[in-house]
């Protein structure tokens, strides 16, 4: 049954390594982001075969000391490389296909600065009304404008403070209309999201309103939403 053994450990190898380069790759520009998306679903193929080898062959040869622990290693590799892809797409279902949400479906706040770097961008800066306000409004409902006590002029300096403490890469910030564009990059694929924060006089206070729309890809798995959801807790309210 070494053979086993060997196959199980070489399949979970090859997971891992599908795994690893489908954001590697994507992030370094070596292919366009489908490609990675679809490594990483081939990886979870992968990731379920390296499982079931893994527990055959410890059922099988009930193997000691190094063996037992590669086939663990193999097990536990395989559990990743099903388990994350698994995870992000039971995300992707249960949120609808959109990538642009803001505080304010009535009124999203405008990109201006950023406009250039999305130009050759598959989604459009353009907000598209009713027709994904609906669904934000249902799937996001707690994804409202930020009241804060603080005037404008001092919560504009705020909110792009907290803009850096994101991590985000400040494009612009407009004084005078209140507003902060900014660019921010996730982890994995490193996808372009592009942010407009709008900050205006609400009676004695300020109102804040956010804006997140990725430049590529259908649906944002829900990062748009938990991205303006941590954003808006660096906020003080008064």
């Amino acid at each position: 049954m070494r053979w086993i053994r060997l196959l199980a450990v070489l399949t979970a190898i090859v997971g891992i390594l599908m795994f690893a380069l489908s954001g590697t790759g994507t992030r370094l520009g070596l292919w366009h982001f489908r490609t990675g998306l679809t490594l990483i679903r081939y990886a979870a193929y992968v990731g379920i075969a390296a499982i079931v080898l893994s527990l055959i062959a410890m059922a099988a040869s009930k193997p000691r000391g190094a063996a037992l622990a590669a086939l663990v290693l193999s097990l536990l590799a395989g559990v990743v490389t099903f388990g994350v892809p698994y995870s992000f797409s039971k995300k992707a279902r249960a949120v609808p296909p959109i990538h642009d949400i803001t505080t304010d479906p009535d009124n999203p706040p405008l990109f201006v600065a950023v406009l250039p770097l999305r130009a050759s961008a598959s989604n459009s800066a353009e907000y598209a009304g009713d027709s994904i306000a609906q669904l934000q409004r249902a799937a996001y409902p707690d994804v409202q404008p930020l009241q804060s006590a603080l005037p404008a002029p001092a919560m504009l300096a705020r909110a792009r403070d907290a803009a850096n403490a994101m991590g985000w890469e400040i494009v612009a910030t407009d004084s005078l209309a209140g507003r902060i564009e900014a660019t921010a990059t996730t982890t994995w694929f490193g996808f372009k999201d592009d942010v407009v924060v709008r900050v205006q006089a609400s009676g004695a206070g300020s109102r804040v309103d956010v804006r997140s729309v990725s430049r590529v890809g259908r649906s944002d798995v829900g990062a748009n939403a938990a991205r303006i959801r941590v954003y808006l807790k660096r906020l003080p309210i008064s």
